[in-house]
């Protein structure tokens, strides 16, 4: 039963997580085909390449492959071997790093948190096609972020488990 409930909570941590992540994504997508309907000047486009690359090297490459994605896997396989009934029911969150987490991870896990629901607030007081433009980069990445947790757990799921820190009180040093 035990084990049952480690596998239960590993998947509903990464099929949770993703969940939100595609809801973020469905729910920014409206306006960013908004942007689309609004005339483009040459600095618009200029901004959008830009801004793609950004949020596609910045927050899909370096923040989710190189670091969210892979720490959200390997610290569902660690509540998948060592479960508890209320860090399975909130899976999701656990696997964020909300919970059950070193002081540190909890400190930039919250700290991150906040930082985008300021910038969601700023970003919802710009005009399109600014607006749109913004959030085009930012599904961009979010949809990186998706792909990448996927591949990590997949990788697991194929027994080639992820070597990345789980942030997990008294495991400052073990690796998922």
């Amino acid at each position: 039963m035990n084990k049952q409930l480690g596998v239960i909570g590993a998947v509903w941590g990464v099929l949770g997580l993703c969940a939100l992540l595609l809801w973020a994504i469905y729910r920014l997508s409206f306006y960013a085909l908004e942007a689309w309907a609004a005339p483009w000047a040459w600095w618009h486009w200029v901004f959008f390449v830009g801004w793609m690359v950004f949020m596609v090297y910045g927050e899909g490459y370096k923040g989710f492959q190189k670091g969210f994605s892979p720490r959200v896997v390997a610290r569902a396989g660690y509540l998948s071997r060592h479960p508890v009934w209320w860090h399975v029911a909130l899976a999701p969150l656990y696997c964020m790093g909300f919970i059950h987490a070193t002081r540190k991870r909890r400190i930039v896990t919250f700290s991150v948190t906040a930082g985008v629901v300021a910038l969601v607030l700023l970003v919802s007081l710009l005009p399109q096609p600014w607006h749109g433009i913004v959030d085009l980069g930012v599904v961009a990445g979010l949809s990186y972020g998706v792909v990448a947790i996927l591949a990590f757990a997949l990788r697991a799921l194929a027994g080639r488990p992820v070597d990345f820190p789980t942030d997990v009180p008294g495991s400052e040093a073990q690796a998922g």
